[in-house]
């Protein structure tokens, strides 16, 4: 018998999690309990069962990941995320407990659903169980006496007074249950009906923010507290991501000043700032975001060999995934609508309060360990020394000679000694790590850690990630196409005919740099819709506004005297037919013959009228 072993005795079929010398930690995979250690001898007859079995069994259909809703399958990681910590301290019940209510805590999960979790992943051992089962997307109207409820929690205790819940449910009788004269009406909710619907709909957030302060939040209640983060950081797949202006001044290809580059990097917080991936850009915001995504699951073997740099595939090994939660702090485009669709990947957010470097100190390190390893070989070419700016300190943009690609080539040297060479010499080394031998490098650790249990990387493909990022906005079904931004769009598939004949909105993502396509976004899915009108392709939306509203200027000018055109002609016609005398009396008979008549009269002869041209 081995962990992770199946095995049925007295019709119940358990799951081997453990073993330490002649006990063993089983889950009841019927009953989906707690985990408990018991003897080896006790189990009495009892045979091995296969995967298979356990489903059939269980009644459990284990779901394919890559072909399931994308919607579902981001929460399953999700919720995998909240479980991931827990799962190194599983056999000890004192840590387990104490690991389930700090997990609630941070993800704002009861500890009972952080328990279902466990289990169910503990039982199936696979992140599928995770996925909630597919629901309509119906939700029951809420009741009068819900809504009264709701009203009266807004409006009585979520408030800085800090009213208990019995005083804003006996605000709320006075206010929608009471007669004229103060009376209480006969019929009318209990207290456990409103305290009920208080705890199905409660966020904590909501309450502590709303009763205690947003200052007195962040000073004892937020998450990941001061040195809290490392504690939190006991698996691979917690990454800190940040951007820095570097201490360089550069040039261009010519010798002209470029300035300085913006750095942005994602390190790892369990290896003690193994790097994920780069971006120096000279653009920050959420371009430098997705530059660094990108980098983060290109295969670095490759991509060092575009700056001449040779390296085996293990010496930055992360091609193909992303860490399953990302800290940043609070900047702009870490707060943008833009980048928080990466969580629709089920990639877990958390944003630290701002001006509070130090909770996430690792990535914090990681510049300045960069930066400071090529100090001392790019000192007198452009870079920036702490004196700079200061009275009579040289001005270092004069000695810049580095142009951005040869840079870059200076990152990725100072990257790959920082994660494959620097030694971690205060790393909290566990026994199985020095079991294991482990070297005190950012990789090594990294390597070993994304082997163990509760190891959270994301299988990500780039594609998946580019549209992800792409920004978003609201378009419109006609008989005319997908409307977005005033462009007509139809579908490379070819199936939209009703939703063009029913019209409606659609979420549309577009790509700014250009409007050859947008993707209709709907049920976590993407479908790609190409421009119709020829006339604007190879254009970016910037460029296509501005033609647009240069269109809107010309037919503007033109309005003026279009209306100028209209008054002049309603005044011709009136000088035609003033003066003209109505006769009722119009002789109806012989049409035809003064028909003919009149159109002899007005015959003209082209060719005679031509020849006396040409003769005078």
């Amino acid at each position: 018998m081995k962990a992770q072993d199946l095995i049925e005795t007295e019709g119940t079929i358990y799951r081997v999690l453990a073993k330490e010398n002649r006990k063993i930690l089983l889950i009841d995979c019927m009953r989906q309990s707690t985990p408990h250690w018991c003897e080896e001898s006790g189990l009495g007859d009892y045979k091995t069962v296969t995967e298979t079995y356990l489903l059939e069994k269980t009644g459990m259909a284990m779901p394919n990941l890559e072909d399931t809703n994308p919607k579902l399958r981001s929460t399953a990681f999700q919720r995998y995320t909240a479980i991931v910590g827990i799962l190194p301290v599983i056999g000890d019940n004192h840590k387990r407990l104490c690991a389930i209510r700090e997990s609630a805590e941070i993800y704002g999960m009861s500890k009972q659903s952080v328990r279902k979790y466990l289990w169910q992943f503990l039982v199936f051992q696979s992140v599928a169980a995770l996925m909630p089962a597919e629901r309509g997307t119906y939700q029951k109207p809420m009741t009068e006496d819900e809504k009264n409820f709701r009203w009266a929690i807004n409006k009585y205790y979520y408030t800085a007074h800090r009213n208990s819940l019995m005083d804003a449910y006996t605000y709320m009788l006075k206010a929608r249950y009471c007669d004229e004269n103060g009376k209480l009406f006969e019929q009318m909710p209990s207290f456990n009906q409103f305290r009920y619907f208080y705890a199905k709909y409660k966020k904590k957030q909501s309450v502590l923010i709303s009763r205690e302060g947003m200052k007195k939040y962040q000073r004892d209640y937020r998450p990941l507290l001061g040195d809290r983060m490392q504690d939190f950081a006991n698996h691979v797949g917690i990454g800190e991501i940040d951007a820095t202006i570097c201490d360089i001044h550069l040039v261009d290809d010519y010798g002209n000043y470029l300035g300085r580059p913006i750095l942005t990097i994602l390190s790892d917080s369990f290896s003690n700032g193994f790097v994920y991936g780069y971006s120096l850009t000279l653009e920050g915001g959420t371009y430098s975001l997705r530059n660094l995504l990108l980098n983060c699951l290109t295969d670095k073997a490759g991509w060092c060999r575009r700056f001449g740099i040779f390296i085996e595939q293990e010496d930055w090994n992360t091609s193909g995934f992303l860490p399953g939660t990302i800290v940043s702090d609070m900047g702009g485009e870490y707060q943008s609508y833009t980048f928080s669709q990466i969580t629709e990947l089920g990639i877990t957010l958390i944003n630290l309060p701002p001006l509070r470097p130090e909770l996430k100190s690792i990535v914090e390190r990681s510049f300045q360990l960069i930066q400071t390893s090529m100090k001392p070989a790019l000192f007198d070419y452009g870079f920036v020394d702490k004196d700079y700016g200061k009275r009579l300190a040289k001005d270092s943009r004069k000695e810049a000679v580095l142009t951005l690609r040869e840079y870059e080539k200076c990152v990725i040297y100072s990257i790959l000694y920082h994660n494959n060479q620097r030694v971690i010499e205060d790393y909290p080394y566990t026994e199985e790590m020095l079991n294991a031998r482990v070297e005190p490098h950012p990789r090594t650790i990294f390597e070993w850690g994304r082997k163990q249990d509760g190891a959270n990387l994301i299988p990500v493909l780039e594609k998946e990630l580019v549209l992800t990022l792409l920004p978003r906005t609201m378009g419109k079904f006609s008989r005319k196409g997908l409307i977005v931004f005033g462009l007509r769009y139809d579908s490379t598939e070819g199936k939209f005919t009703e939703e063009y004949l029913s019209g409606g909105d659609a979420l549309a993502a577009y790509n700014p740099d250009s409007v050859e396509s947008v993707y209709l976004f709907r049920n976590g899915a993407y479908t790609e819709f190409r421009l119709i009108e020829s006339r604007f392709m190879g254009k970016s939306f910037s460029e296509v506004q501005k033609m647009m509203e240069a269109q809107r200027a010309l037919v503007n000018d033109a309005m003026q005297a279009g209306l100028q055109g209209k008054i002049d002609l309603a005044s011709n016609l009136e000088a035609v037919v003033t003066g003209k005398v109505r006769n009722d009396d119009v002789n109806l008979k012989n049409v035809r013959a003064t028909r003919t008549r009149e159109r002899r009269k007005e015959h003209r002869n082209f060719m005679d009228e031509v020849k006396q041209e040409v003769d005078i």
